[in-house]
């Protein structure tokens, strides 16, 4: 299952964030520092409509959606790396997940307290980046202290040494891991260290209602450093998600149309997560149940039939494919297959976003 762990200074609405998100996460969102000590996990369904229209169109007594586990990770300050507040538990903490999303306030308001004592976005950012690359670096030299002896014998000890002597030229500039153009071989030797820095990063940028829609001076300036970061940056506001637990679907529609924005933030983090992750999403469907399948982008037919069961893939023959909306625009399998858009697909096939897919194999 996905994990994605939603980070941020003190008081920057990560808490709050979380447990709208969540609905039912027991995170204490109190306006002091450190008051989320132990990481709170919560798995939240994929919200996707296709999967609903679909269950419609196969009579589906279950609809199953994919899920991913959000985690509250404990806020931290300046020293984190060196154990300043929370800091090793936040650090140990974050290893863990596949995907960051860092929470950073853009909103003025002065009955919630600034760790900092002003809100600055920028300055907020550069205090964590500091320290999951200083976290980064430690470990990083400490690993180049364990294998420093077996270099002179080891050609596998040289190339990892040679490989980290340049990741360590780049962190001392103050750059991050994923900036760093590494190969397949590279990134595979580096993987055991699980580097902070290099984990894919989505700043959320929590804004008032008021500014949802639009921004504000905060967010733009957000905006910009990711976008030279190369990396996602979405709009989102904690007190908005909270108001919307407590609507209907239809209240919850009206509520955000009055407010100029078409999503909840839960969508759009979420999507923002796959599109950087390079995940893609198929289905199943049946009388018994229709269900929400994530896999990775490129993956083959098999691949993709290996993530319901390795058996799948193992003795996988061929995969009955068509587009969701080709599905439903036939009215029926039978129309599909009429009109020539039900396909038989063998071992080389790519998985398409919105497949649905049926798998013959045998095991």
């Amino acid at each position: 299952m996905l994990k994605a762990g939603i980070i941020g200074l003190p008081n920057v609405g990560k808490s709050t964030l979380f447990n709208a998100l969540v609905e039912n996460a027991k995170a204490q969102a109190a306006n002091f520092p450190f008051c989320t000590i132990e990481p709170n996990k919560g798995i939240v369904s994929v919200p996707d409509e296709r999967l609903n229209q679909l269950a419609r169109f196969s009579s589906s007594i279950n609809v199953i959606p994919t899920k991913i586990e959000f985690v509250d990770i404990a806020g931290l300050v300046k020293g984190a790396s060196k154990g300043e507040g929370l800091g090793n538990k936040f650090l140990s903490n974050i290893r863990e997940v596949d995907a960051i999303v860092h929470v950073v306030r853009c909103f003025e308001d002065s009955e919630v307290i600034h760790v900092s004592g002003k809100v600055d976005p920028l300055d907020d950012i550069e205090i964590i980046n500091l320290e999951l690359n200083l976290a980064d670096l430690s470990q990083l030299q400490k690993r180049r202290e364990r294998i420093k002896k077996q270099i002179k014998t080891s050609k596998e000890a040289l190339k990892e040494d040679t490989l980290l002597e340049k990741i360590e030229e780049e962190l001392q500039k103050g750059l991050s891991v994923r900036s760093i153009s590494l190969s397949d071989e590279e990134n595979l030797i580096i993987k055991q260290l699980g580097f902070l820095t290099a984990k894919p990063i989505i700043y959320a940028t929590n804004l008032n209602e008021n500014d949802l829609a639009e921004g504000n001076d905060f967010s733009s300036k957000v905006k910009e450093f990711a976008n030279n970061e190369k990396t996602e940056c979405i709009k989102i506001s904690a007190q908005v998600e909270s108001e919307l637990i407590e609507l209907d679907p239809e209240d919850k529609k009206d509520y955000l149309a009055g407010l100029g924005v078409e999503e909840g933030g839960l969508s759009s983090l979420i999507r923002s997560t796959y599109k950087l992750l390079g995940l893609k999403t198929y289905f199943t469907t049946g009388e018994k149940e229709t269900k929400a399948w994530t896999i990775k982008n490129g993956m083959t037919a098999p691949q993709a039939a290996g993530v319901i069961h390795t058996d799948f893939e193992k003795g996988f023959i061929r995969a009955q494919t068509i587009s969701y909306q080709n599905l439903l625009d036939s009215g029926s399998i039978a129309n599909a297959k009429s009109k020539g858009l039900l396909r038989s697909e063998g071992k080389e096939y790519v998985v398409n976003e919105g497949d649905v897919m049926e798998f013959l194999f045998n095991v």
